[in-house]
């Protein structure tokens, strides 16, 4: 995956301390994970598949997930 150019902040990180989350950027094949207080820093990339089996498994047991899944489109 090259270096995705559309990262989208999940709407938990409002910028308050504390509050920073992650970004997600998505392509048809691959979707990429970041920390949002430190961009620059390296990235970690799924399967677009697992992430999405991933997400899944987590909405089934925390609610709070369902907007970090959104992201998925």
């Amino acid at each position: 995956m090259t270096a995705p150019d559309n990262w989208q902040k999940s709407s938990f990180s409002d910028g308050g301390d504390g509050n920073d989350c992650v970004e997600i950027a998505t392509s048809h094949t691959h979707v990429a994970v970041r920390d949002s207080k430190a961009p620059a820093d390296r990235t970690l990339t799924f399967p677009a598949g697992a992430f999405a089996t991933f997400i899944g498994a987590l909405k089934t047991t925390h609610s709070t997930v369902t907007d970090f899944a959104r992201f998925r489109g």
